[in-house]
């Protein structure tokens, strides 16, 4: 059953006070100090606590595979023959009245979305595809959905990451009955591997990556806060002093010691009608591959690396806050570089690039015991009430050391963290922890799921608990009052 708080936030409150925080909190809970220790499949800490949490964080699980399977009434995705990769939750969106789930499934072939319904504690499937990509034919199926996002329009969207061909889709009605459901391909923004998808706080700007190990970060300003179908200029960022090649990864040749922070310049991709400005069309279909060595592959890499776009190792998810200055700031994980980027909006086309948080230049629970775990792998980036950052990493997977989720700390607000703080550590075989994100009607919540654990594969753990959601509740804690 839903909790409800003696004062709950009006729907859309949440959002609206994450957008404007002009700075982070101290930690308001005592970090780990050190990462989880994974157990077996099917254990008892994977059906009643995955993650160790600091004292005062409760974990109650909202659902699972094994529970949407067992009943007749209720509906997921899960692609035959795949294994743990059959289902794949990923990367959450919540309703802004904080009932509805959507959950992408980041299969490589019939990807679709679920939504599951807290209140009923319901789940269905809104669409999938139809398998065709097994023989490449993407007419009728979708691969790899990982970023989800509600947005200012009251649709839901969703990117194609690894697999299928790079495109963004549009749920026109996510709140409609399954059966009415409505799904067209968003032609206006650029395709790449598609990770991050975040809105500026106006609701216009929609910034994304692609994420690549010689992947570049983009924009679509649109003309409209409710409009993505009529076409809006896409840019890509150009760190001002970077000299390498863009065409590398981010560690090759010149790149490894080429500038990419500091003053930098959103570089046009198409005209205000959407028309490219490249000779290599952005917005072309196609596989995640090489472009120097594919031309069919995605339009949005090989335009970007046209006009010499700056180069990151594997940009994944984004969040947009706004520092202590008022200025709006892009954050995003590089997980090959075991960093997250800040990229603060100064006006006329430029920004700064920062490093806001590193595994080797961040201290670590500054202030508290030290942990032994590192950042690794940084993939999922969340956001709370006050506009701290959280980021998750693509672990543990395969590890016998839990994948970590770190609070990163800026009290002053200036897009660089003074300390990453250990804030939960999964012990989940198999498995990594994706889609993290806040209650948008209830600050003290946030859900978070188990992605492809090995109890997912039904032939090597019968009866598996399989991919499931976690609801989190910080009210035990001195989590501020927004």
């Amino acid at each position: 059953m839903l909790k409800f708080r003696k004062e709950p936030l009006v729907a859309g409150m949440l959002l609206a006070l994450s957008q404007t925080a002009a700075a982070g909190t101290e930690p308001f809970f005592v970090p780990l100090t050190e990462s989880a220790t994974v157990t077996v499949p099917n254990s008892t800490e994977e059906f009643t606590a995955p993650w160790i949490a600091p004292a005062g964080v409760t974990q109650e699980i909202l659902t699972s595979l094994d529970e949407v399977e067992a009943d007749a009434n209720q509906s997921v995705v899960r692609v035959p023959g795949l294994g743990s990769g059959a289902s794949m939750f990923d990367m959450i969106a919540y309703d802004p009245t904080g009932r509805y789930l959507f959950i992408p499934h980041e299969t490589g072939i019939g990807a679709g979305v679920s939504r599951y319904d807290i209140w009923n504690d319901r789940m269905e499937t809104l669409f999938s595809g139809d398998l065709g990509g097994l023989e490449g034919d993407w007419s009728g199926d979708w691969g790899a959905f990982d970023p989800a996002t509600f947005t200012p329009a009251g649709t839901l969207i969703m990117g194609e990451e690894w697999s299928g061909t790079g495109r963004v889709m549009e749920i026109q009605n996510p709140l409609a009955p399954a059966d009415r459901i409505r799904v067209r391909e968003l032609d206006t923004v650029a395709n790449t591997s598609h990770e991050g998808l975040r809105f500026s706080a106006d609701g216009k700007t929609l910034y994304f990556v692609d994420e690549w190990n010689s992947g570049a970060i983009y924009k679509v300003e649109f003309k409209q806060a409710n409009s993505y179908k009529a076409p809006g200029v896409t840019y890509v960022l150009v760190a001002d002093d970077y000299d390498g090649d863009p065409t590398l990864n981010y560690n090759q040749g010149n790149n490894a010691t080429a500038i990419r922070t500091g003053l930098a310049t959103w570089v046009p991709l198409t005209n205000k009608a959407g028309k490219p400005l490249t000779s290599i069309n952005p917005f072309r279909n196609g596989p995640t591959d090489n472009p120097v060595t594919n031309p069919d592959t995605r339009g949005g890499r090989g335009a970007a690396d046209e006009v010499g776009a700056t180069p990151f190792g594997r940009p994944e998810d984004v969040e947009v806050g706004r520092l202590v200055n008022g200025h709006e700031v892009l954050y995003f994980a590089a997980t090959s570089e075991r960093t997250v980027y800040s990229v603060e909006e100064i006006g006329e086309g430029k920004a700064i690039i920062r490093k806001f948080a590193s595994d080797v230049e961040t201290p670590k629970n500054l202030g508290f015991d030290g942990t032994t775990a590192e950042m690794n792998s940084p993939d999922n980036l969340a956001q709370d009430a006050h506009g701290n950052i959280y980021i998750i990493e693509d672990a543990p997977n395969g590890s016998s050391t839990g994948g970590d989720v770190w609070f990163a700390r800026d009290v002053d607000g200036d897009g660089v963290a003074e300390s990453v703080d250990h804030f939960l550590s999964l012990r989940v075989a198999g498995s990594e922890a994706t889609g993290l994100i806040f209650n948008p009607a209830d600050p003290y919540e946030f859900v978070i799921a188990v992605q492809h654990p090995a109890s997912t594969n039904l032939d090597g753990v019968p009866g598996g608990l399989g991919d499931s959601v976690w609801r989190f509740d910080l009210e035990g804690t001195a989590f501020p009052t927004p």
